[in-house]
């Protein structure tokens, strides 16, 4: 549901919870972002890592790598593409997790790491994500 204060401001409007159908959606997307990556020679982790700082989509071994991914999938440009989506605030909850990952499963802190993004941009009616390596240190 809304916040009271949404609902207060726009009280002729009708709002419902997405919650389930939003996280279906994200996960058909991840999904053929780890199939696409996977076609390509990386191999998964793990996908969904979670912590109390945010998730990471997937994570990934790229020969003696890990990269750390981040998919997004923009249904409309009208506020940015989906690479341009990944805020200053989104990549400092990326690597925070990505250290706790590193922390909790030690066998992968030995190898470099990288954050890619695989962005999904629906108005360039492009079936091919667009994969951007180490998008961000």
């Amino acid at each position: 549901m809304a916040p009271k204060y949404v609902q207060d401001r726009y009280a002729d409007s009708v709002f419902i919870t997405l919650g389930d159908a939003v996280r279906g959606v994200g996960q058909y997307w991840e999904s053929l972002a780890e199939q696409f990556l996977v076609e390509r020679g990386l191999k998964l982790i793990t996908r969904n890592f979670s912590t109390k700082v945010g998730e990471i989509d997937l994570i990934m071994r790229d020969e003696q790598l890990v990269a750390f991914v981040e998919v997004r999938y923009r249904s409309t440009s009208r506020f940015g593409d989906a690479v341009g989506s990944i805020t200053a605030g989104k990549q400092r909850k990326l690597r925070r997790c990505a250290k706790i990952f590193l922390t909790r499963h030690r066998n992968w802190a030995r190898y470099p790491c990288r954050f890619d993004v695989i962005a999904y941009d629906a108005c360039n009616r492009n079936s091919e994500p667009r994969w951007v390596r180490a998008a961000f240190e």
